[in-house]
């Protein structure tokens, strides 16, 4: 009996072409996707602006100056100055900062809640799958953004609150792809051979399942670090995000607002950085999913 079912847990290791491992064979095919490489080019440089800020910001973020109140760019001041005569160039490069942690701990938030929600009820099914999906399509009910607004708005406005909000609106997402994963998986015959051999389930579920489903879990992570982006900036330009006076993109262009005639300059650049990084997150999450399924190589 056990002769015959160890070719099938062997099949569970992954397979090899050219002698090359699989995650080598993935780095490959996303080197081979120009789009993605310049996504994940400026997603990389995002980050080092947001780990060196103290060391490139060319003014403190905070100081004011009356005398440069809304001030049009030059070399002095690269991306001009705001309505109290704040750098906005200084106030970007740390904004950057903000809008990367909420991408991270947002999405790191949804992940760890999800992804063991959707594991245990994808395997065990029955009752206990029914009453999840119900709540888990009660939640996706509600559109995303007006979730997380409500949620920040019930804690209390702060980037921490923000963050958590943002987590458990992306929450459901995780526990459905999850579920749906473990539900194709755990048919499959390396599966049953574990358990046919007496693998107890939490081994089956963290050895032979989880490693099966982490890469559409990363490319979901990536995409979902886009739109915690998108609403990390939605809530400070609201109010219900990062609370002044340390920067936020968000809270910028909600200032900006009231002077887009005047000194358009404040808008703009809080703008530009949203769209770029949202929109490189995107391109290297495309990237990622196309890499890491060969069918669609």
């Amino acid at each position: 009996m056990t002769a015959d079912i160890a070719p099938l847990l062997v099949a569970a290791a992954p397979e090899r072409e050219n002698g090359e491992r699989p995650w080598q064979l993935a780095l490959h095919r996303l080197w081979r996707r120009k789009a993605a490489v310049v996504g994940f080019s400026v997603v990389v440089f995002f980050i080092a602006l947001a780990a060196l800020a103290p060391l490139v910001s060319p003014y403190d973020p905070v100081a004011t100056n009356f005398l440069l109140v809304r001030k049009p760019p030059s070399l002095l001041h690269w991306f001009g100055t705001d309505e109290i005569g704040r750098d906005v160039l200084a106030r970007m490069i740390w904004g950057t900062r903000a809008s990367l942690l909420a991408g991270l701990v947002s999405v790191s938030l949804a992940m760890m809640t999800g992804v063991p929600l959707g594991l245990v009820s994808g395997y065990v099914g029955s009752l206990l799958d029914a009453v999840v999906m119900r709540l888990i399509d009660a939640m996706l009910a509600i559109p995303f953004l007006i979730l997380a607004i409500a949620l920040a708005a019930f804690l209390g406005p702060s980037l921490t609150n923000a963050m958590i909000a943002i987590g458990v609106s992306q929450m459901p997402i995780f526990v459905r792809l999850t579920r749906a994963q473990v539900l194709s998986v755990k048919q499959e015959d390396y599966v049953e051979a574990a358990r046919a051999v007496g693998n107890p389930h939490y081994r089956i579920l963290l050895r032979h399942i989880l490693p099966n489903i982490v890469p559409p879990l990363l490319v979901q992570a990536t995409l979902a670090s886009a739109a915690a982006i998108i609403a990390e900036a939605s809530l400070s330009f609201l109010g219900l995000g990062q609370q002044p006076p340390d920067p936020s993109w968000g809270s910028m262009l909600n200032t900006a607002k009231n002077f887009l005639s005047q000194a358009p300059w404040m808008a703009i650049w809080p703008g530009l950085a949203i769209f770029a990084l949202v929109l490189s997150l995107n391109l290297f999450g495309d990237g990622l999913r196309d890499a890491l399924d060969p069918r669609r190589s």
